[in-house]
C-alpha cells in the first residue's frame, strides 16, 4: 500500500500531496498520515470526490486515513 506522510503540514499541503500521489500512481489503496483535523476533512472530501471509500482512525493527535477504490 502506498503511503503519504503529511504530518506537520497545514492545509492545503496534505491534499496537494495526496493529489500528486493519486495522479502519479492511481493507487487502489492509499494510506495518509496527518496531524490536523482540517486535513482529515479535506483529504476525505478529496478522496471521496475521486471515488475512494475513506476510513479514518485516530490515535491521540494523529490520524490515519485509508483510501480504497
Amino acid at each position: 500500500m502506498k503511503q503519504v506522510d503529511a504530518r506537520g503540514y497545514a492545509c492545503p499541503m496534505p491534499v496537494i500531496m495526496v493529489q500528486k500521489e493519486v495522479q502519479a500512481s492511481t493507487p487502489q489503496e492509499l494510506e495518509v498520515l496527518v496531524d490536523d483535523k482540517c486535513a482529515v476533512e479535506n483529504v476525505t472530501r478529496f478522496g471521496e470526490g475521486k471515488g475512494y471509500a475513506v476510513q479514518v482512525e485516530s490515535s491521540g493527535d494523529e490520524f490515519r486515513l485509508v483510501l480504497k477504490k
